[in-house]
């Protein structure tokens, strides 16, 4: 009965290793202001585009597998940082997004992105600024 104690506290250990990481990543890498209030209103285009590269068969189905986990990651309450902690909160989100959507492009490539982009020109621009993505 030992060993399932200490693995139980051995994971716990680790997650906390893992959720400090995180956190200490987010802190160096905190965005701005004006990035937050212009990533948050992509949000609504942003949200389609992932559901429609998740649904596009083209793409390889590793990366449209990540695409459902990132979606089912943003519809969940639980966050790595609570959204209520300012800025912090939404940087997260932001994070895990952006690290998707470069190996969306790594992968599938920029033409994919944008095929799948159901906003205008200025926000597509707007979104290719916020993640450093680069055709």
């Amino acid at each position: 009965m030992a060993w399932w104690w200490q693995t139980l506290i051995s994971l716990g250990v680790a997650l906390a290793v893992l959720w400090a990481a995180l956190l200490i990543a987010l802190l160096i890498a905190r965005p701005g202001q004006a990035q937050l209030k212009e990533a948050l209103r992509l949000l609504p285009d942003l949200i389609r585009l992932l559901r429609r590269l998740a649904a596009d068969r083209t793409l390889p189905r590793g990366l449209r597998i990540r695409l459902a986990l990132l979606l089912a990651y943003l519809a969940l309450p639980i966050d790595l940082i609570p959204d209520f902690i300012p800025i912090l909160g939404y940087a997260d989100d932001a994070i895990i997004v952006t690290a998707v959507l470069r190996s969306t492009v790594r992968r599938a490539g920029l033409d994919a992105v944008r095929r799948h982009w159901p906003g205008t020109d200025d926000g597509f621009a707007a979104l290719t600024r916020l993640t450093g993505l680069r055709p």
